[in-house]
């Protein structure tokens, strides 16, 4: 049986792709499944259900079932609410609760191959060796921004993975222990239209914006982005009928977190 990781992960990785995300949303078992995860103990499992949601969430018809699925707004609530979780899952809460309420917000508009390119960087984020920064980005005003900060951060060598939040002009960034903060800040400044500022929490749990050193940062860049996701000959609907398969009711369903679980896998 798989772990309650392992099942969520698969179903991020199903829902990074915009042909998958009507299939998952109709599916019986899957929506009932992530809220569920959204009550769980494991905070990667929380980050990871809540990047799944905001993937379904892209596609306007799912809106309204994803509403409406019980258990589904109660649980983002409780999430955004609750004391002693991350900025980014907390961040991430708001921003799929927002979207839900309003329907009507536009989504980005990135050319195919590259949403599909950059949906397949983004997926692949667990790394025991990793740490989570989350950077408020002035300047972060549109999707052309949006799309410029995007390839700055791809090309940083030692960026694992980043999700934005534009209504608070926020984006978390899962980087590799020895990279500094300051690399990803200098890497957004070169675009010349943005900077970054760090978003910590004081020991009074307050927010608090932290100024980035930039200058004389020298920032280590990827020689070359893989050609993820190469066109192949079978139906996409025929790969995610059998993906699903294996991320049933019961499967998704047997994952119910004990209070005894604490801490990341």
């Amino acid at each position: 049986m798989m772990d309650a990781l392992s099942v969520v992960s698969q179903l991020r990785d199903l829902a990074s792709e915009p042909q998958n995300r009507e299939v998952i949303v109709q599916d019986q078992g899957c929506l009932p499944g992530l809220v569920l995860f959204l009550d769980h103990r494991n905070p990667e499992v929380l980050l990871a259900t809540l990047q799944t949601l905001r993937y379904l969430a892209e596609l306007p018809p799912n809106i309204p079932t994803m509403k409406n699925e019980l258990g589904m707004m109660v649980s983002l609530e409780n999430l955004m609410a609750r004391d002693g979780l991350s900025v980014d899952i907390t961040a991430l809460a708001q921003e799929v609760y927002d979207i839900l309420c309003a329907p009507a917000n536009p989504v980005s508009h990135i050319p195919e191959r590259e949403r599909r390119k950059k949906s397949q960087f983004f997926i692949n984020s667990s790394n025991n060796k990793a740490k989570s920064v989350t950077l408020h980005i002035q300047g972060l005003d549109s999707t052309d921004q949006r799309g410029l900060c995007e390839d700055a951060l791809l090309k940083v060598k030692g960026v694992i993975s980043f999700t934005f939040q534009m209504a608070s002009k926020r984006c978390t960034v899962r980087i590799r222990s020895d990279l500094s903060t300051e690399s990803l800040a200098s890497a957004i400044a070169a675009t010349k239209v943005m900077s970054a500022q760090q978003v910590v929490k004081n020991e009074a749990g307050e927010e608090i914006l932290i100024p980035l050193n930039t200058s004389g940062v020298k920032v280590q860049q990827n020689s070359a982005l893989p050609d993820y996701l190469p066109e192949e000959e079978e139906s996409p609907e025929r790969e995610v009928d059998r993906a699903i398969s294996r991320t049933t009711a019961k499967e998704v369903s047997s994952q119910k977190p004990s209070t005894g679980e604490t801490g990341a896998v």
